[in-house]
């Protein structure tokens, strides 16, 4: 299967402090990447990264086998890569069809105002608020500013969509509902890395793992074989859980 996004010893430095160590990572076509790792492991850097909010220290970062690691944001946007955020923040005075459009006219190839209004309508009825297009994005709730942000990213129509903690927040019904989205536009051909804290939907979403901690890639393989290992219970439950699994195991 050929590479969609390749990471070649990335390295990521903010005054002597190594946020990511020498990472090496291959995303390929069509998969679901749980991004994993203890808060300070370098999840979101590594997101920031890729997209272009930070450059790299050491190492290249290739995209369809283009180089991307010295590209704006904006150039890499419209390469194909989009992404959400950990914290949602919609244009507030702009309706929520409004925010959606936006983003069709940035990057996702709409050529004229209403056809950018007429792409959002659908990637909000994608994402089910559908209903909500007309409301002011600022009236909505958590989990509707959620998928208002999912729908921004879709409508850039990218081939890789990272999402960062798209599920933080939300209650059970509402990470269901998630899952099956998530499900949804993976089936829809776009490559998903997540960035993501909770198990379940690691389990249930993604196709393979990959795990951080103190900026360096400690494990990377299917789900069962990923929350078996050794050094990710360790870095997520602390040294005396990780002993008590090793003697609970046979």
């Amino acid at each position: 299967m050929t590479e969609l996004l390749s990471l070649h010893r990335v390295t990521k430095r903010f005054r002597g402090v190594v946020a990511l160590d020498a990472i090496s990572l291959v995303v390929r076509p069509g998969e679901i990447i749980g991004l994993i790792g203890p808060n300070g492991a370098g999840k979101t850097t590594l997101v920031n990264v890729v997209t272009g909010v930070h450059r790299p220290s050491e190492g290249t970062i290739r995209f369809k086998g283009e180089p991307i690691t010295r590209l704006r944001p904006d150039q890499i946007a419209r390469r194909g890569i989009s992404r959400t955020f950990q914290i949602v923040q919609p244009f507030p005075e702009m309706s929520v069809v409004e925010n959606v459009a936006a983003a069709a006219l940035f990057g996702g190839g709409a050529s004229s105002v209403a056809e950018a209004r007429t792409a959002a309508r659908e990637w909000l009825s994608f994402c089910g608020l559908g209903a909500e297009a007309e409301k002011s994005a600022s009236s909505l709730t958590l989990a509707g500013r959620k998928r208002l942000e999912l729908a921004k990213g879709l409508a850039l129509r990218p081939k890789l969509l990272l999402l960062d903690e798209v599920n933080a927040g939300l209650n059970p019904a509402e990470i269901d509902r998630a899952l099956d989205l998530i499900g949804a536009i993976a089936a829809g051909g776009i490559t998903v890395l997540l960035i993501e804290h909770l198990m379940k939907v690691v389990t249930r979403a993604c196709t393979r793992v990959v795990v951080l901690h103190h900026g360096r890639l400690i494990a990377d393989g299917r789900p069962d074989e990923v929350v078996s290992d050794d050094r990710v219970i360790e870095a997520y439950l602390g040294r005396r859980f990780a002993e008590r699994h090793r003697v609970a195991v046979p």
